[in-house]
């Protein structure tokens, strides 16, 4: 008998996106609520802005332009706060000073995948910009986080000082939108099914759950084959 692969679950996320570290966490919980299930997660990539200048913007600014307003903003990250702390995030809004172009972020997540380290490598980046207010613009925070990430640091400075792989993730970005894909976090697990947002733990469970439940040995369209 064929053994099946594993239970897939590609997450397009953005490391700007507030939810998206609150849906890791979800996910990581849901995760281990079904430890019978042999799961791989795997990441993609999406801008929220994609028009942010490559060197960012400053965050009030940011704030102002997009919400209308500094009471505005606070009210709707209050409430992110609030959901942050229910999963052990503490996050530090005010630390923030620059709302960075992510696709630096995007390019180093992509190149972490051929060491197996994608998750290091997006919770150092959700840690750095979230609770601790760094610029994920600038390359020598993302080479450090490579370094820490267990990743070859060195070709990471290299790469980043070139457009290596810049078209290759724009193209990511743009598949996720043509797969239907307006707002992240998302996880599409097994190929098949889609959540959206960031969901409760046992709301990914289930879905974690249902998909092995309705397994076939056949071959399944991946989501990140290509």
């Amino acid at each position: 008998m064929q053994e099946m692969p594993p239970i897939t679950i590609d997450v397009v996320s953005d490391v700007m996106c507030p939810w998206c570290f609150i849906g890791k966490r979800r996910l990581e919980a849901a995760i281990r609520a079904v430890p019978d299930l042999d799961i791989q997660v795997r990441w993609h990539p999406f801008q929220l802005d994609s028009t942010l200048p490559k060197t960012g913007k400053d965050r009030q600014q940011y704030l102002n332009d997009k919400f209308g307003g500094a009471d505005r903003a606070r009210h709707v990250y209050s409430q992110i706060e609030l959901a942050g702390k229910s999963e052990g995030i503490d996050f530090a809004f005010d630390k923030i000073k620059l709302s960075p172009n992510t696709l630096d972020c995007h390019r180093l997540i992509l190149w972490s995948r051929a060491d197996d380290l994608q998750d290091e490598v997006v919770e150092l980046l959700f840690r750095a910009y979230f609770l601790n207010g760094e610029n994920l613009a600038d390359a020598k925070v993302l080479v450090r986080i490579s370094e820490e990430a267990g990743m070859q640091s060195d070709l990471v400075e290299h790469l980043l000082a070139t457009e290596t792989d810049l078209d290759k993730t724009r193209q990511q970005i743009e598949k996720a939108q043509e797969s239907g894909v307006t707002g992240v976090p998302c996880f599409i697990i097994d190929s098949r099914f889609v959540v959206a947002g960031a969901e409760k733990p046992e709301t990914l469970a289930a879905a974690l759950t249902h998909a092995n439940e309705t397994r076939t040995s056949a071959d399944m369209p991946s989501f990140g084959s290509s």
